[in-house]
C-alpha cells in the first residue's frame, strides 16, 4: 500500500511533468522479467529519458530497495524536509524534485541501458496502465475530463460572442 505522502508526491510530480511532447508512466519495469523498477519515468519528443525515484522518509531513502537511475536525467522525488536531512548523501549528478518543483537539476548521463530496452519497458508499462483502466470499467476520470472540456468549450463560445458584440459596438 502506498502512503498518503507517496500518493501526494506522485500526483504533484505527474502534474508538473504534463507538458506538450512529454509522456510519463508510473512503475516502469526495466527489461523482460526485470527486477528493477523506476517509480516514474518520462520520455520526450527530443529522445530524453528521465527517471524519478520517490522517497518519503529517511528510512525509505536508506532502504535496500534499488534506485533505478537509468535515464539521461535522474531525480529523487521527496519532501523538502527530507531533502534537508539527506542532501549531503545525494550524488552530485542526481536531481531533486519536491513533487511540483525542482530544487536541484540533474546532470545529463549516458543511458544506463539500451534505448530499445527502455522503449520496450515503457510501452509495456503504458499498456499495463491502459489495461487496468479498461478492466476497472471506471470511466469516472474520462467522463470528468469530457465534462471539463465541454464546459471550457462553452466558456470559449461565450467569450467569443462577448468579444464580437463588443467589437461591433465599437464599430470594428
Amino acid at each position: 500500500m502506498k502512503t498518503t505522502k507517496t500518493i501526494e508526491l506522485e500526483n504533484k510530480l505527474y502534474q508538473s511533468t504534463q507538458k506538450l511532447g512529454v509522456f510519463g508512466c508510473f512503475e516502469v519495469t526495466i527489461g523482460w522479467f526485470g527486477k528493477e523498477r523506476v517509480d516514474y519515468m518520462t520520455y520526450d519528443t527530443k529522445g530524453i529519458w528521465r527517471c524519478y525515484e520517490i522517497k518519503v522518509s529517511k528510512t525509505d531513502f536508506h532502504s535496500k530497495a534499488h534506485n533505478t537511475f537509468v535515464g539521461n536525467f535522474n531525480y529523487y522525488v521527496m519532501p523538502k524536509e527530507l531533502y534537508e536531512e539527506v542532501k549531503e548523501e545525494i550524488p552530485s549528478h542526481i536531481g531533486i524534485h519536491c513533487g511540483d518543483y525542482c530544487i536541484k537539476n540533474a546532470k545529463k548521463q549516458e543511458l544506463g541501458v539500451n534505448v530499445e530496452v527502455l522503449k520496450d519497458s515503457f510501452i509495456r508499462s503504458l499498456s499495463r496502465e491502459v489495461d487496468k483502466q479498461i478492466k476497472s470499467r471506471n470511466n469516472t476520470l474520462i467522463e470528468r475530463y469530457k465534462r471539463a472540456i465541454k464546459s471550457k468549450e462553452a466558456e470559449i463560445a461565450r467569450y467569443r460572442e462577448l468579444y464580437y458584440c463588443t467589437l461591433n459596438k465599437l464599430g470594428g
